[in-house]
């Protein structure tokens, strides 16, 4: 099995540290999981799409899905976000990002014309047996929840 993640193919466990301690993929076998990437907490973009996911929580958990951000932020910084926003789920601290490179959303970007290294932003559904089964790259914020809510709700 390769490092990186593949459509319709079994996502390698992997161990992160978020805002209430450290979690498996293995944590959430039995339900969807939305994994979503950012680049930056408290940045415009990122925080209406985490208002979103917060805004869409209820439906997505009616669903038997849960929600999981990750960028590669510290856990201070996530915790300043979810009090901030409000945000029902917890947010990974990649800092070393290993979960960035097992889903290959770290890229190369031009921000404000100086070329750097960050998160595209990326979105990852998982089934309840840890099957990937929908992704999102290169997403634009606006009407991106509803359509991951839309493509879960398609695949029940």
């Amino acid at each position: 099995m390769s490092n990186t993640v593949e459509l319709d193919k079994k996502v390698s466990d992997f161990s992160a540290e978020t805002n209430e301690g450290t979690i498996h993929l293995k944590d959430f076998a039995g339900k969807y999981l939305v994994l979503y990437f950012y680049p930056k907490d408290n940045t415009p973009g990122c925080t209406n799409e985490s208002k979103d996911f917060r805004d869409h929580y209820d439906a997505f958990t009616a669903l038997n899905a849960e929600i999981v951000g990750v960028s590669r932020d510290s856990l201070k910084s996530h915790q300043n976000f979810i009090d901030k926003h409000n945000l029902p789920f917890e947010l990974i601290a990649d800092t070393e990002e290993t979960l960035c490179q097992q889903f290959d959303v770290i890229k190369e970007k031009n921000m404000f014309g100086k070329i750097g290294r960050g998160i595209e932003r990326s979105t990852f559904l998982i089934n309840p047996k840890g099957v990937l089964i929908a992704e999102w790259r290169k997403v634009k914020v606006a009407g991106h929840v509803a359509e991951v809510l839309q493509t879960l709700k398609a695949s029940q």
